[in-house]
């Protein structure tokens, strides 16, 4: 079921720039307003991609980062390809504006870049930052001249007949454009690398990753892997797999790199390029992390739950727990009763 709103709800911890787990800091980040825009017989599959990593950054930094709203063109119900009805909260041109405009049109696409639907489209490039096509999207953005001298991309069977419909546009075989004031994207599991990276410049590459890590997006076998043509995200990436798998019985840094047929020096000088941290301070947050969840999601003693994040002594757990949250697990489980 989609909530038409991103609003989390009060925040209990505050969102440190890089951190995978939520830091207390004096400072709280901005909230993203985002548009929605549906058009009939979008793909369901791509809408959920869309918001789903924002609901989970909201509720990983315990703040309201993102807020959306589901706009038509016109007011009514419009219903997905496969039969998902989604009433809007208000057309485009109602809307205020914002940081960003996600365009999903899917199924249909030739048909729905009407006279109206095109002026709507460039007004709309006046009230928000960037505007992202998604799925079909690029195809309505390049035909009301929003992509002349633009890279963009598009679902690649209509890749080729996309760049000679619209020869001004510089057409791209990239699974997504992340970059510039038009982006794009190709489908469904395209528009969820396309939020990741925006949450990644928004917010720090460790809440990509922990919202990655929901989904389990980019979980991949070590074996598989092959360190040589992996830049620094794809392993950090593959590192962070393998410490959430290794919470309970945390290994030495230096078998993950081998793991990963890496020098331990090599895979710090990939985690500090990437995420600012060193590979023992993100393992740390990940144990962390973990036990913070067990904090408030189950009644387990500190004993169990330091037992659960690889810590022989629940008064170490209680000192890093206080170092990284603020407060004790105690204290932490009180504050939420």
């Amino acid at each position: 079921m989609f909530c038409t709103k991103g609003n989390f709800g009060s925040p209990v911890l505050i969102v440190h720039d890089t951190a995978l787990t939520m830091h207390k800091s004096n400072s709280t980040p901005k909230t993203r307003n985002i548009g929605v825009l549906l058009f009939e017989q979008f793909s369901n599959h791509a809408l959920a991609n869309a918001v789903e990593p924002l609901r989970a950054a909201n509720s990983l930094a315990r703040q309201n980062l993102y807020d959306w709203q589901f706009l038509g063109i016109e007011n009514g119900t419009v219903t997905s390809s496969s039969g998902l009805p989604v009433t809007p909260d208000d057309t485009l041109s109602n809307h205020p504006g914002g940081e960003l405009l996600l365009a999903l049109p899917s199924y249909g696409f030739r048909d729905q870049g009407t006279p109206q639907t095109l002026r709507a489209l460039r007004a709309a490039r006046t009230r928000f930052k960037q505007i992202a096509g998604l799925d079909m999207g690029s195809w309505l953005l390049a035909k009301a001249g929003l992509l002349d001298g633009q890279r963009a991309t598009i679902h690649w069977d209509e890749l080729t007949h996309f760049a000679e419909r619209f020869p001004e546009v510089e057409v791209r075989e990239d699974r997504y454009i992340g970059q510039g004031p038009i982006l794009s994207c190709g489908g469904a599991s395209t528009t969820m690398e396309l939020m990741l990276d925006l949450i990644g410049q928004h917010h720090g590459t460790m809440l990509r990753l922990e919202v990655a890590a929901l989904f389990m997006h980019g979980e991949r076998d070590p074996a598989e892997i092959a360190p040589v043509r992996m830049g620094d995200n794809q392993v950090v990436q593959a590192a962070v797999a393998i410490m959430r798998r290794t919470t309970e019985a945390p290994l030495p840094l230096e078998a993950i790199a081998k793991r990963l047929g890496l020098g331990l020096r090599a895979m710090e000088k990939h985690f500090i390029s990437a995420t600012g941290q060193s590979p023992r301070s993100v393992y740390l947050s990940l144990r962390l992390g973990v036990a913070r969840r067990l904090v408030e999601q189950t009644r387990q003693s500190v004993t169990e739950i330091a037992t659960r994040c690889g810590y022989e002594d629940p008064s170490a757990l209680t000192r890093a727990f206080r170092r990284e949250f603020g407060m004790t697990p105690r204290d932490m489980r009180k504050s939420l009763s």
